[in-house]
């Protein structure tokens, strides 16, 4: 039988994401940790995203945060894995490494376990690196693990519109 799909927040956005980097001629590739490829997955459900999306890396393991996106270790020893500077080294990691105009970096704590002290479950930072800017985001989600997934994933498209839609 087939599953139904229901459009969501995220699947939304990923729609709008196309004709803003359309617009600037601009490429996108991803870097995931805790949202596991679901950005990804969002961005290609969009047909015709292949003009505009190079695709992205998942990089669950710290290793290959290291290896595949030139996170420096002592970053990741000083401030963790789920860290502002992390997702930061992410997305312009997975930029240079995929060679594309914008890289989106996520890193977080999806739970239901995970917590550290200062860290709880659902916290992720989202960060967006442009050849103009780059930011980054805090959030903490208070969600199931699908749901902090989820709202990531959508967060994520959400900055990268405002970053696409700012001069």
């Amino acid at each position: 039988m087939a599953h139904p799909h229901n459009p969501s927040k995220a699947d939304e956005l990923a729609v709008a994401v196309g004709p803003l980097l359309r617009q600037r001629g601009w490429t996108l590739a991803v870097a995931e940790s805790c949202t596991g490829g679901l950005l990804a997955h969002h961005i290609t459900n969009v047909p015709g995203s292949s003009d505009y999306f190079l695709g992205g890396i998942v990089s669950y393991a710290n290793a290959v945060k290291q290896a595949l996106l030139d996170v420096s270790e002592e970053v990741l020893q000083q401030q963790g894995a789920v860290s502002s500077e992390v997702a930061q080294m992410m997305a312009r990691g997975v930029r240079l490494r995929l060679q594309s105009d914008v890289g989106v970096g996520i890193t977080g704590i999806a739970g239901p376990g995970g917590d550290q002290p200062g860290k709880p479950v659902g916290l992720v930072f989202i960060a967006v690196a442009t050849p103009a800017t780059e930011v980054v985001e805090r959030h903490v989600w208070n969600f199931d693990r699908i749901g902090n997934k989820e709202a990531s994933a959508a967060a994520a498209l959400e900055m990268l519109c405002n970053c696409l839609k700012s001069p």
